[in-house]
């Protein structure tokens, strides 16, 4: 009878010493999932901030008239297009 409330003591603190461990590492993961979508919303809101200034900016058609600055301006569009590929809706 001595022997088995021993090793059943033995099993308990060895359960609850791993099911702590498993708590904090639990916890350890979500401060990185949540830390993590803090710096993916911020993407996502740069994303959607850029869209609209390009946007407004081609709507005035400034940079449509210099060879130079169109090629650049192109590019930047081309750049954006594939950025709002990866836009998380609101």
């Amino acid at each position: 009878m001595v022997i088995a409330i021993s090793i059943l003591s033995v099993l308990v603190v060895i359960l609850g010493f791993t099911t702590f461990n498993l708590l904090r590492k639990n916890e350890k993961a979500e401060d990185i999932i949540f830390s993590y979508k803090v710096y993916m919303d911020s993407i996502n809101e740069a994303i959607y901030f850029t869209d609209k200034k390009l946007k407004e900016i081609d709507e005035k058609g400034m940079f449509k008239s210099d060879d130079e600055i169109g090629f650049f301006f192109i590019k930047v569009k081309e750049i954006q297009n594939i950025l709002n590929q990866y836009k998380i809706p609101k």
